[in-house]
């Protein structure tokens, strides 16, 4: 009798841009509730979900090795096993895509929340998961989660998860850290800030040759319902306001230049593109890419 699979295939799946291919690591998924969201009536919120097929707010959790001039960058950790079950993938994905963490000598971050730099580091040892890697971020992360007084104004589930986990996962690379302002931080990519949903949060633009690939970090959370609705932010933006302004010259700049772009909460792959539809705008997933 054939026994049926019991489990899915490794997350991995590779893009070329050029010469740099950008590999799709699958840290796996968050499940939350539309309340998070801001700038909407949570019933609408739960509509929109329900008119795309997702009737529950699940949120992919991506990460993306990127292999250029003959190296390797790991862009994003994951949640490491700070969240829920379901997610904390990147490091299993990561070796079934045959590679050595040993062998990445780049961790980037687009910010240090914890489905982004909670994989950093082992949570029982404190050791780096990527023993050879330098950690590079905007300057404004560390400068914003190691400052005391903004942690004491934070609940405490902000102080655990985003100021206290992040120290403690980015303080094993301290003699390795190197901050940026923007422009280039690894061959052929180049960091264009987006603050709002964190004081440093970073998209990276990818470019070889003639092809380009924008990976817009945390620019949404819950696509279907912030690429409809742009004011739509949500309740971890440490500045809504200046959240929202940037989702809207991420999502001008993509339609317009008719970027590929993806992203860490972007339903994996992720890899799209993004057309004006009325006051809002609407993903386009692209069609699988078999060769490379």
């Amino acid at each position: 009798m054939i026994k049926a699979p019991q489990q899915q295939i490794p997350g991995v799946y590779h893009r070329r841009i050029g010469d740099i291919v950008v590999t799709a690591i699958s840290d796996g998924f968050l499940d939350g509730t539309v309340e998070s969201m801001r700038n909407i009536v949570p019933d609408e919120a739960r509509q929109i979900l329900t008119g795309a097929f997702r009737p529950a707010r699940r949120t992919s959790v991506n990460a993306f090795l990127i292999y250029s001039a003959g190296r390797l960058a790991l862009m994003e950790t994951g949640s490491g096993n700070y969240l829920q079950p379901s997610a904390g993938k990147v490091m299993a994905n990561i070796k079934a895509a045959g590679i050595d963490p040993a062998d990445i000598e780049a961790a980037i971050l687009t910010h240090m929340h914890p489905d982004h730099s909670a994989g950093l580091t082992d949570m029982a040892t404190g050791r780096r998961n990527y023993p050879n890697a330098e950690l590079v971020m905007h300057e404004n992360e560390p400068a914003h989660w190691f400052d005391d007084a903004k942690m004491a104004k934070g609940t405490d589930r902000e102080k655990k998860l985003f100021f206290q986990a992040g120290r403690e996962q980015v303080s094993p690379y301290k003699d390795r850290w190197r901050l940026f302002k923007s422009g280039e931080v690894f061959p052929g990519v180049t960091a264009i800030p987006r603050p709002g949903h964190t004081p440093g949060h970073t998209t990276f633009m990818i470019s070889s040759g003639s092809e380009q690939l924008l990976i817009w970090g945390d620019t949404v959370h819950v696509p279907e319902v912030q690429t409809l609705r742009p004011e739509v932010c949500m309740e971890v933006d440490t500045d809504q306001d200046a959240a929202a302004a940037s989702r809207r010259k991420v999502f001008d700049m993509v339609a317009t230049d008719r970027l590929l772009v993806t992203g860490m909460h972007l339903h994996y792959p992720g890899f799209a593109h993004l057309v004006r539809e009325g006051s809002g705008y609407r993903l386009i997933p692209e069609m699988w890419v078999h060769g490379l």
